[in-house]
């Protein structure tokens, strides 16, 4: 609603006998909003409206290439608006609660509708720090620059407690070799190893579960033995005890993949890692309050040079004429 007629809405409200608490209620605000209208008499009032009206943005140097996005991919959310910009701007500060608004502003102006999002939630109770790590796969197809299709994989890991996260990508489909290189990759990029690894029943890591005992790969099974991890394999009838991991993985396709161009792999992973430090890991988790980007110092100690402890798995793997 306009200021000045919310302002007057407010007034005959109240002369007709209405509280305070009714007209926030019946006008859909809040009831600091009508204490701070009330503050001001209506030459005040007038004076304020003038004001507000001719006040640049902080975001208005970047509209036309917010409004581009929102043109070009309406489906596009606040949060990835405010993450390409970051990624543009680096120099850029601006809060997530101001893009969020800022963006609501265009699309009504504009008449840029957007799909209703579904609620995100995690059925799972809370784990102490360092017990658990969750490791789930994804895939999301991209344009190159000449709109040709791409189809991406990706694996992804987060810590339990903190959320912490990491992530690769490739463009073939991921051999077992290629889940042990990144799960090395993850242990350096935390710090250490959990107390239990959670996994789907993915044929890279599982033959089969026969009567509660977990058959695994033989590449994986010596990767076990090796790093003496302990595992949880999901029952497929119970995807909420993975439910941080499946949260992530939505994550990383709604807010990290979503309308990006694929300019080669390479470059692709190194977007993705700059995107953990800027958004992934740095943000304020909706279930924790607190920001992503803290390791866990709760975390088995990875002892191992991760090229040489690579180089001893894979030549215990060959011992057993599995390469």
């Amino acid at each position: 609603m306009e200021k000045w007629k919310m302002y007057m809405e407010i007034h005959q409200l109240l002369k007709q006998g209405f509280t305070k608490v009714q007209v926030a209620q019946k006008l859909d605000i809040s009831r600091s909003t009508v204490y701070r209208y009330l503050e001001r008499n209506p030459e005040a009032m007038s004076k304020w409206v003038k004001k507000t009206k001719v006040r640049r943005k902080k975001l208005d140097p970047y509209k036309d290439i917010i409004l581009s996005w929102l043109y070009e991919h309406p489906d596009m959310s606040a949060a990835q608006v405010l993450d390409w910009l970051q990624e543009r701007y680096p120099s850029l500060e601006v809060a997530e609660s101001t893009v969020r608004l800022y963006v609501r502003g265009l699309r009504k102006e504009y008449d840029i509708p957007k799909e209703a999002a579904t609620r995100d939630y995690e059925a799972v109770p809370e784990v102490p720090m360092g017990k658990q790590m969750q490791v789930d796969f994804g895939e999301t197809e991209q344009f190159t620059p000449d709109r040709k299709k791409v189809k991406l994989r990706f694996i992804a890991f987060v810590l339990g407690n903190s959320r912490q996260k990491y992530k690769e990508w490739l463009d073939r489909p991921f051999t077992t070799r290629d889940v042990i290189r990144a799960h090395e990759n993850a242990f350096q990029y935390f710090g250490g190893i959990s107390d239990e690894l959670v996994y789907d029943q993915d044929a890279l890591i599982l033959v089969s579960e026969n009567g509660g005992d977990l058959i695994l790969t033989r590449e994986f099974q010596a990767y076990k033995e090796e790093r003496d991890l302990v595992i949880h394999m999901c029952r497929k009838a119970d995807p909420e005890s993975k439910g941080k991991i499946e949260n992530v993985v939505k994550y990383i396709k709604q807010n990290f993949a979503k309308h990006r161009t694929y300019y080669g792999l390479d470059a692709w992973n190194e977007s993705g890692w700059r995107w953990l430090e800027r958004t992934g890991n740095y943000k304020v988790h909706n279930t924790t309050k607190k920001k992503d980007q803290s390791k866990c110092s709760a975390l088995r100690s990875n002892t191992c040079d991760q090229s040489l402890h690579l180089s001893k798995i894979i030549i215990s793997i060959a011992t057993m004429n599995l390469v």
